[in-house]
């Protein structure tokens, strides 16, 4: 059985594919954009639940020479993703071609995970979800991965959890669950070989 994030695992999400655009190459401008008017802390709140509309006009009452930017935030969603992380979906199939379970355990707002599920394919592929912005907690939040075991019932110690970022991997380990930080398809191949979940690369 395998649990996978999504963003930055199999859909390659980053606001800075939008916002570089849209400042013109201006770094600076830009991080201080993402640092300070649409922040980490910020967009948690919408992965939380709160609805994205809601969200932006919070900011925009607080920043409004910024507007137009925060808007985007909204309405080009989409941009902030450039396509599919290569060779996830590939290894997605093997695993289920081999009849392994497969689990999304994904920080993501309602509006953008109901997009996203008719835009991709693959995502229909999950034998269950655990949303972030459906269930009210993010990670890494012990508590949602003790509410993500409990919902979708399955035995923890039996899981391998893959995400890109280590303090979600660190908070896997709350309720017994392996965990390996994803660094590109090819050492996930390595890991998943190793674990004798897909067979070894052919040399």
């Amino acid at each position: 059985m395998v649990c996978f994030d999504l963003g930055g695992v199999f859909l390659d999400w980053d606001p800075r594919y939008l916002y570089r655009e849209m400042f013109a190459g201006d770094d600076a401008a830009m991080e201080h954009f993402l640092a300070e008017v649409c922040p980490p802390q910020w967009h948690s709140e919408m992965d939380r639940g709160r609805s994205i509309a809601e969200a932006c006009a919070e900011r925009k009452a607080l920043f409004p020479a910024s507007a137009r930017f925060i808007d985007a935030w909204r309405e080009r969603a989409e941009d902030m993703v450039r396509g599919l992380v290569p060779g996830m979906v590939e290894i997605f199939a093997e695993l289920r071609e081999r009849g392994t379970q497969c689990f999304a355990l994904s920080n993501m707002e309602r509006e953008n995970w109901d997009l996203r599920l008719s835009r991709y394919d693959f995502l229909g592929w999950f034998d269950g979800y655990f949303i972030s912005g459906y269930e009210g907690v993010v990670k890494p939040e012990p508590e949602y991965f003790l509410r993500a075991v409990q919902k979708l019932g399955f035995d923890p110690a039996q899981a391998l959890f893959v995400d890109d970022r280590p303090e979600n991997v660190e908070a896997a380990a709350v309720v017994g669950m392996p965990a390996v930080v994803f660094t590109g398809a090819v050492s996930l191949r390595q890991e998943l070989a190793a674990r004798r979940l897909l067979p070894p690369a052919p040399h």
